[in-house]
């Protein structure tokens, strides 16, 4: 990218796990920057974060901190998002955004590279990036989506804990010693922080991630069933999802079932998921190859395994995937979006 014109660019949420990835990714991306800017809440203002040689300070995020910014990375927060962007779109930042602000605005394109990069296209200023467990799903989905049609998915989700950010990465290692020394665990964060309800998730599993709706389903559950269909650009596929937090620190997992319109073979299917952009099919059971979370921490690709036709439905499959939920369920997928609105303009 040495010859590419160069951009000022703003990390919004630079002190968050999320934020903090997307500055690792740029700097080892060698993104072209001209000036970096890192933005945070007023109480995170003034920390120090190294970028390649130098430290740059933590400013406060304001409207006026987008003033000549070209491109915002966005990570800290809805509520953030829905004040701040449109305000730095206005002033002709394009906002790629990590939260679920935008991504159902019928203006807002809903954009994993791998999938549909030529949304993109189509933005007014604002790129939403998808919920962390949609991106991995429907990249793994997306080659058998373009070959035969997808008609039913039935997702059942195994979450990390840092989804919900570092202090519930904390709980659970803090949990996990009181269980082993045999002492009470006082949960004081999951699953929701802002509900009077708390529940252990050290050697537990917890089938809640995000508040309920009025039908049943969580907000989670409804992001994925709604951004697949949008993402796709296809109402018909009928998505379920159950999503469920379990004690794992990076890397969320997938169980997925997928009825497509029309018969396979299984060597075709095994070979479009091989050959799809940023998918790594882990997939020998023979030899006990499959993909697991502790393998996809710190790697950008999402990883598909466990590929086997149904039992009862011949034109359906089951697989497993795996991805680290900051990487390309966040940082990356936003950097990826970047990039391409970089090269777009080289």
């Amino acid at each position: 990218m040495s010859n590419q014109k160069k951009f000022n660019v703003a990390v919004v949420g630079a002190t968050g796990a999320v934020g903090e990835q997307i500055i690792r990714l740029l700097e080892t991306r060698d993104f072209p920057i001209n000036e970096l800017k890192l933005l945070s809440s007023p109480r995170s203002a003034g920390t120090k974060i190294k970028f390649k040689d130098k430290e740059v300070t933590v400013e406060a995020a304001t409207a006026q901190s987008f003033d000549g910014v070209d491109i915002a990375l966005f990570s800290a927060g809805g509520d953030v998002s829905k004040e701040l962007a449109p305000l730095a779109a206005a002033g002709g930042t394009v906002c790629i955004d990590n939260t679920s602000a935008f991504r159902m605005d019928p203006n807002t394109p809903l954009v994993v590279p791998e999938v549909n990069i030529d949304a993109i296209q189509e933005h007014k200023g604002i790129i939403a990036n998808p919920n962390c467990s949609t991106i991995q799903m429907v990249a793994a989905l997306k080659p058998l989506y373009d070959r035969y049609g997808i008609s039913k998915i039935i997702v059942s989700t195994y979450q990390a804990v840092s989804g919900s950010g570092s202090k519930a990465i904390d709980e659970m290692l803090r949990q996990s010693r009181e269980v082993l020394a045999g002492n009470p665990v006082n949960p004081d964060i999951l699953p929701v922080g802002s509900l009077p309800v708390k529940h252990q998730i050290a050697f537990n599993a917890i089938p809640q991630i995000d508040k309920f709706l009025d039908n049943g389903f969580t907000n989670e559950e409804m992001k994925m069933i709604n951004e697949t269909k949008k993402i796709m650009q296809d109402e018909s596929i009928q998505v379920t999802a159950t999503c469920v937090r379990i004690p794992v620190v990076y890397g969320h997992s997938e169980s997925v079932y997928v009825e497509l319109k029309e018969d396979f073979e299984m060597e075709e299917v095994l070979r479009l998921i091989a050959d799809a952009p940023g998918i790594v099919l882990q997939d020998n059971p023979q030899e006990q190859q499959y993909p697991l979370a502790t393998d996809a921490a710190g790697k950008l690709e999402t990883f598909v395994g466990r590929v086997r036709r149904d039992l009862n439905n011949t034109r359906a499959l089951n697989m497993w995937i795996v991805s680290d939920n900051l990487l390309k369920g966040a940082a990356w997928n936003a950097v990826q979006i970047a990039e391409h609105i970089a090269q777009e303009q080289k």
